[in-house]
């Protein structure tokens, strides 16, 4: 006989009959709508008498009521991981089957004959302890053959857990049309049966309890609110998880839609070189077209990246405006820029904002350097003689760019004019290098004559005199527009 099965939530019925008794109320269920059919049938064929009790069992168990031929108790049952489960195999007398050739089955797999127990000559019953989760919310295959391997009924199996209280409720407005907001399953998220989630929500002072219907099936977990959105007036929101083993709620938000305002990403990003500066970029884009008719305050970010790198460096101090300089860039390089726009205090919200999504990355790379681009007799005495110009100006460079770096509202000219002047003076020394006759003995490793250029005026035109073994010496560099000194 099978034990009493205990309540394991409210939304499990309690079986308190006994198996035969059970299984003959659902005989006498089924056969109030079988019957019927049975009299219809004799009255069709005008039967004057009625028939044999053999036939008429033939008659019912065969073609009106096929189903009869053998059931599993319980149908479909709903189970908590780790409970017992004790099932029936019914057959029909009629079809001179005996119980003790039977057996079971759960999803495809022979179950082991030690689980068995006959209850009677038409009734075979399994015991199974400690059951597993589901391998799919569909439910485990249960079922019941006879000795020629043919099924005779089926039952499937739902075990699994009910579910915790959703988690990491956010929602957010695009450009105040709609309301979608998204959350996370409690606990490990997985309650291995069918499991539904509903987004609930009602005005805070007044209104009544709505759901929400677009579910967005392209996001998990995640439903829009697309109608009826009244702004000004805060909103009360929570999740609901429900299965057939129990049900949960999340914790209530409140929010104002004008609080959690984001917008489509910046439109029309560009990015172009400085002249020939070869370590800067300038970035342009235009404000969300969406947004153009609101109160608010833009807040932008840019992230860039080398070609061949997946670290992003992002640039919190853009500001409002709509145009950037990127300074400090390796020469001869490939950029990828994004940015992104935050709408921030919208009608004198005094909430954060939302970032939008980044743009699409634009690409564009730096001026090769001059000097990389020309040769030079020996690296490492090049390197040497133009020690002492890059000493000198390192601190001042240094300055600029602490302060030019970024996208800041300082002027750029005095940064402009020394990267214009510095790669000019470099592409003098590099011609001056290009024209001599270098040979190996003269270029030693160490030049104990040796002159560094300096920056005078723009008077005379710069020429090159070559030295033997005692190194080189070359004449005044000259600089368009200069001061004289």
């Amino acid at each position: 006989m099978f034990p009493e099965l205990k309540e394991e939530t409210r939304s499990l019925k309690v079986w308190k009959s006994q198996p035969l008794e059970t299984i003959n109320v659902a005989l006498r269920n089924k056969r109030q709508k079988c019957f019927p059919l049975y009299f219809s049938f004799c009255f069709f064929f005008q039967l004057r008498r009625p028939l044999s009790q053999s036939l008429e069992r033939l008659l019912i168990t065969r073609f009106f009521c096929p189903a009869d031929v053998a059931l599993i108790y319980p149908q479909d049952p709903v189970l908590r991981m780790g409970s017992n489960l004790t099932a029936s195999c019914w057959v029909h007398p009629d079809l001179g089957v005996h119980a003790s050739s039977l057996f079971w089955t759960l999803n495809g797999q022979q179950v082991p004959s030690s689980l068995y127990r006959v209850l009677s000559p038409s009734n075979l019953s399994l015991t199974l302890v400690g059951l597993n989760a589901s391998r799919q919310t569909s439910g485990d295959n249960l079922v019941c053959h006879n000795h020629k391997g043919h099924i005779l009924a089926g039952s499937c199996l739902y075990v699994g857990m009910p579910p915790e209280k959703p988690v990491n409720l956010t929602c957010w407005s695009r450009n105040t049309k709609d309301l979608t907001c998204s959350w996370a399953p409690g606990g490990k998220g997985e309650t291995n049966i069918s499991t539904q989630y509903k987004l609930k929500y009602k005005l805070r002072w007044y209104g009544t309890e709505k759901e929400c219907e677009d579910y967005r099936h392209a996001r998990p977990y995640s439903c829009s609110i697309t109608q009826d959105l009244h702004l000004f007036t805060p909103y009360e929101i929570w999740v609901v998880a429900s299965n057939q083993l129990g049900r949960a709620a999340s914790d209530v938000i409140i929010l104002d839609i004008l609080d959690v305002v984001t917008t489509d990403p910046p439109s029309g990003v560009s990015v172009s070189r400085v002249g020939q500066l070869e370590d800067q970029l300038s970035v342009r884009w235009e404000a969300p077209p969406a947004l153009k008719d609101f109160l608010f305050q833009a807040k932008y970010q840019i992230r860039y990246r080398l070609e061949d790198s997946q670290d992003w460096k992002v640039m919190d101090d853009v500001g409002n405006q709509t145009s950037c300089r990127l300074a400090g860039l390796r020469p001869g390089t490939v950029y990828f820029v994004q940015v992104r726009c935050n709408p921030v205090g919208i009608y004198g919200s005094r909430k954060a904002g939302i970032w939008s999504e980044w743009s699409h990355p634009t690409a564009a790379s730096t001026p090769h350097s001059e000097r990389l681009m020309s040769g030079s007799c020996d690296s490492k005495s090049s390197g040497d003689s133009n020690s002492t110009l890059r000493r000198e100006l390192k601190q001042f460079f240094g300055w600029v760019r602490k302060h030019a770096y970024g996208c800041s509202s300082m002027s750029m000219k005095l940064y402009d004019q020394w990267r214009v002047l510095m790669q000019k003076s470099h592409k003098t020394r590099n011609q001056v290098g290009k024209h001599r006759q270098c040979r190996e003995e003269a270029c030693p490793n160490t030049h104990t004559h040796t002159r560094f250029p300096r920056v005078t005026s723009c008077a005379t035109q710069t020429n090159c005199k070559p030295f033997g073994r005692a190194g080189f010496v070359t004449d005044s560099i000259f600089v368009p527009g200069s001061p004289r000194g």
